[in-house]
């Protein structure tokens, strides 16, 4: 009853913004130098468990990244002219951690999107994008695809808003073992979504064909494995991942 009565006077990005805040307040639990979130620039004892099937040391006790997130930065940092060049980017879904990096700089045009209004500036259907063709110079889509109904039209709206010379960063779950994606109409429950997905909101698990999945005519996909640039020390204290959810499909509109 406590919790209905909060949400009917507490709006949900309001409740969102002290979700985080009450993360930030922990943090001062785990000081500590045994591993680095460069999301937030902190040091801590350690990193906190996270996920259906839980992973250690996965998820940033002060600004909530995960190794994804962790691995992401890193890259915008380091391979992309996103921190010193005018650009137009579109953040789908967008990891409070890295949305609170970009939203910072002056030479980026920065939009964040998702269907829920709460979590982004636009309230933006994947499916059915509502921005003019080849606008934007940057995408980032990182673990949204395998929770569209229909993929493949989210991928072509993807491209269709990429300027040709422009780039899409698409990471999802992979599970490496298949060979192709699984998806059935018959796992229609969250309980069986949970068991077959690993997730029990997600609607397909996605396979060594995902790259395939994502091609179109006019784009060149490169499978950027980046967490294989860091030495194991230096996975070890940034906790970067195995790259099950860490690939990098970064996706280039041809000219």
């Amino acid at each position: 009853m406590i919790k209905r009565f909060i949400k009917k006077i507490i709006p949900e990005k309001v409740r969102l913004d002290l979700h985080y805040l009450f993360f930030k307040f922990k943090a001062i639990f785990y000081k500590g130098n045994n591993v680095y979130c460069n999301c937030c620039n902190k040091n801590f004892d350690h990193f906190l468990p996270y996920g259906n099937k839980e992973r250690n040391n996965a998820v940033c006790p002060y600004c909530h990244s995960l190794e994804r997130t962790r691995l992401l930065m890193y890259f915008l940092n380091n391979e992309t002219s996103v921190f010193s060049t005018p650009n137009k980017l579109l953040h789908f879904a967008p990891e409070r951690a890295i949305e609170t990096n970009l939203k910072k700089l002056k030479n980026l045009n920065y939009i964040t999107a998702d269907i829920n209004p709460a979590f982004a500036d636009y309230e933006v259907d994947i499916q059915d994008i509502p921005f003019h063709d080849n606008k934007f110079d940057i995408i980032i889509c990182s673990h949204v695809l395998g929770h569209i109904p229909n993929e493949a039209k989210a991928i072509d709206e993807i491209f269709r808003v990429l300027k040709p010379g422009g780039f899409a960063l698409i990471l999802t779950l992979i599970d490496f073992n298949r060979a192709k994606t699984f998806e059935s109409a018959e796992v229609n429950s969250n309980e069986k979504r949970l068991e077959q997905y690993g997730e029990p909101d997600l609607l397909r698990l996605h396979g060594n064909d995902f790259a395939e999945r994502l091609n179109r005519k006019n784009i060149d996909i490169e499978t950027v494995k980046y967490f294989k640039n860091f030495s194991i020390e230096e996975r070890q204290r940034y906790q970067l991942g195995t790259g099950e959810r860490e690939l990098i499909f970064k996706c280039i509109k041809i000219e």
